[in-house]
């Protein structure tokens, strides 16, 4: 095979990921807040959805009706607004950032008042 003077490889762009996921440490955390809001007396059923956009996870009172709260995780708002987004009940947006922790402190303080 013939090599081409100043001939540039250009490689395939990568692959964006079929769908958006949440890392094992991410869960955890969700999980733990989940767990503690159940024993609590404040959530009872929970859903994920993923989606090549997002990733969400909502947490319910009872399946049938709206979640009390929802979290999201959207990686195209990394570079602005934090890819992470906390929405209430009716669908407001209670918090953004780029830290899951910061994000789920509304929910941890909503906790603290359930036991107190």
């Amino acid at each position: 095979m013939a090599q081409l003077a100043g001939a540039t490889v250009v490689p395939f762009p990568g692959r964006k990921p079929e769908q958006v996921g949440f890392t094992r440490e991410e869960l955890t955390k969700i999980l733990d807040v989940y767990g503690r809001m159940v024993a609590a007396g404040q959530w009872r059923d929970y859903a994920m959805d993923f989606t090549k956009d997002a990733a969400t996870f909502a947490a319910f009172v009872r399946h049938a009706e709206r979640p009390q709260a929802r979290v999201e995780k959207r990686p195209s708002l990394r570079g602005k607004q934090g890819m992470w987004t906390l929405f209430g009940e009716h669908g407001q947006v209670l918090k953004r950032g780029h830290e899951l922790a910061g994000v789920m402190a509304p929910v941890e303080r909503r906790l603290l008042k359930a036991i107190d």
